[in-house]
């Protein structure tokens, strides 16, 4: 399996950590492995959390494990007299000043700098968290990969913007490749990132991306997966998990921009996605009519309210697919999409720890896993995605085999 593994790296990291901030940012907590045995150790991870249900085949790595972030955000705040930005130290609101990070987009970081020293030229300041005074707070940056659009977010705590059009130019000046500027106000005493006030300075205040063969807008506040190579990849799996024919009614649940939703549509004869975050919705309705995707609906609600709803309704889907935060899909949710019963499901996780606990209530109700499969979105740190594929369809015992985790895990130490 090791082997296996080195098919997907370009290059052996060395054995020592490379990133100056690594003691006290903590955003990286694999830093210290190579990336072989980074790979290694989240295989692990994934056979002792889901091997019993059935083999998990062999984690997709990265060639290029670096840079890979299409999402930056950074802290800005002040120590003495001087302006600092970058990343809280974890568990703490305490700001690690960062210039660049292994695991960022090189612009974005760039972008952040510049951003800093303008601060600093226009005589404006960053925001004091315990006074709640100062201008800047956040600067959030999301770039895409092959548009190569970038957005700048900046988020104020109050909407009067000092010499806006000159800081504005300012800017675009030494980086002419941003396509918009959008300012935010967040004036809550909150550990979020974003209020609920925007206004677009420069350009049309979204980007657009390219995944899939598709086009999707994005929006400061939605959603979007912040590493586009390995999204292709997650999926390009979860799509040949679920082998449409073009006559399966599909559901999206948790759909986010509609990202998977309209992947599927192309092989499915109608699929509705389901999302909470009004936000991602209005940008799901625009990506489809961007796409010209008529057989797809997004309907914007709680996926678990909205399950109970269709199981009460006696509405049929032949395939779910679900790709819910961290916490995992609801009882009342899973309840439903047993009552619902469709063919087969399509099970997209970023915690393998939820997803084996909602794995052992599906797999009591009648479903079978088929398929499971990890694929390393975060390279460097703890968290890694898993497909899983479940049906109701009756089918031969298999004989796992688990004499390697020993092995593996003797080697990711």
């Amino acid at each position: 399996m090791q082997a296996n593994i080195k098919k997907h790296i370009k290059t052996e990291n060395d054995k020592k950590p490379q990133c100056p901030h690594r003691k006290k940012c903590g955003g990286c907590q694999l830093q210290n492995l190579s990336y072989e045995k980074q790979l290694s150790f989240k295989q692990v991870k994934v056979i002792k959390l889901l091997g019993r249900y059935h083999h998990v085949c062999e984690i997709i790595g990265m060639e290029n494990p670096y840079h890979y972030r299409n999402k930056v955000q950074a802290a800005f705040g002040e120590r003495g007299k001087e302006i600092i930005s970058g990343v809280y130290q974890s568990s703490t609101h305490n700001i690690v000043p960062v210039d660049s990070c292994m695991i960022e987009d090189q612009k974005a970081d760039e972008i952040i700098v510049t951003i800093r020293k303008l601060l600093k030229s226009f005589k404006m300041r960053a925001f004091n968290d315990v006074t709640m005074k100062g201008f800047l707070r956040h600067v959030l940056i999301k770039r895409g990969f092959a548009s190569g659009e970038i957005m700048v977010v900046l988020v104020t705590a109050v909407m009067d913007f000092p010499k806006e059009s000159q800081f504005v130019n300012a800017l675009l000046s030494r980086h002419p490749e941003i396509t918009t500027i959008v300012q935010n106000v967040n004036n809550k005493r909150t550990s979020l990132v974003l209020g609920e006030q925007s206004r677009v300075l420069y350009g049309d205040g979204y980007i657009e991306e390219h995944l899939c063969g598709l086009k999707f807008r994005i929006s400061p506040k939605a959603f979007y997966q912040i590493n586009p190579i390995q999204t292709e990849v997650l999926y390009g799996k979860a799509m040949e998990f679920a082998a449409l024919t073009g006559n399966e009614t599909v559901l999206d649940a948790y759909c986010g921009t509609g990202t998977i939703g309209m992947i599927a549509s192309k092989n499915a004869k109608s699929v509705v996605g389901v999302e909470l975050n009004p936000d991602a919705v209005k940008d799901a309705v625009t990506n489809a009519k961007l796409n010209g995707v008529e057989n797809i609906e997004f309907i914007c609600d709680d996926a678990g309210k909205f399950m109970v709803r269709a199981a009460e309704n006696g509405e049929k889907f032949d395939t779910v697919i679900m790709d819910p935060p961290r916490a995992g899909a609801s009882l009342e949710f899973l309840r439903s999409l047993v009552t619902l019963s469709p063919k087969k499901i399509v099970y997209i996780s970023c915690n393998p720890e939820t997803q084996a606990r909602d794995l052992s209530f599906l797999t009591r109700k009648g479903y079978k896993v088929r398929r499971i499969q990890p694929v390393d979105m975060f390279p460097h740190t703890e968290h890694v995605e898993s497909v899983v594929c479940l049906s109701r369809e009756k089918a031969d015992d298999y004989i796992r085999i688990s004499v390697h985790t020993k092995d593996l895990q003797a080697k990711a130490n």
